[in-house]
């Protein structure tokens, strides 16, 4: 696993409320460009597809939330088969929030709706498959994939992001590697 890319998908449940987020990570000290871009770009879409979040007006057609960002120069496939989803008392619970299509083809976004903006992007084919326990989500042909998840709300004026980092640990490279702080909290010998 040294010099790759590991997504890690944290969901927490809270008073019978769910939250869900996930964010890239690097492993290792040699990351290939390629593998660092693939980060960069997934990152960017997902807070391209935040930042159109607006809830409708009363005098205009439905605000709606389908977004698609053509990754910068980079030709990779956006992985369809997953999408956003409403989060709250049920896990994965309407809206479904799609990664691709056309703008104003999606929900209609209304204050007060909860639900999860993750894309995913793959570096070879868009074809993935789940392992044996029932939530890996791997490629098919063994590429690289990334994908970040925020939870948001629908505001008055916008959007909040639920699963915001208060250290500013948003995408990495983070200021403190794993060995680091691993080795910080592993117990000595005597």
């Amino acid at each position: 696993m040294e010099s790759d890319i590991l997504n890690i998908d944290v969901t927490v449940i809270l008073d019978g409320w769910h939250g869900d987020t996930s964010r890239m990570f690097f492993v290792g000290e040699r990351i290939p460009v390629k593998a660092r871009r693939l980060v960069d770009v997934t990152y960017e879409a997902m807070m391209r597809g935040i930042a159109v979040v607006r809830a409708r007006h009363p005098h205009r057609r439905d605000r709606r939330l389908q977004f698609s960002v053509t990754p910068r120069a980079i030709a990779i496939p956006w992985c369809a088969i997953f999408a956003g989803h409403g989060v709250g008392r049920v896990f994965h619970d309407a809206p479904s929030i799609l990664h691709y299509g056309h703008p104003d083809e999606g929900p209609a976004l209304r204050e007060g709706m909860f639900f999860t903006v993750e894309p995913m992007i793959n570096a070879g084919r868009y074809e993935v498959k789940i392992l044996s326990d029932g939530w890996t989500a791997v490629t098919k042909d063994r590429s690289l994939s990334a994908q970040f998840e925020h939870t948001i709300g629908v505001t008055a004026t916008g959007y909040e992001i639920f699963t915001i980092s208060p250290g500013g640990l948003h995408r990495p490279p983070y200021p403190v590697s794993v060995r680091e702080e691993t080795n910080a909290t592993a117990p000595r010998p005597d």
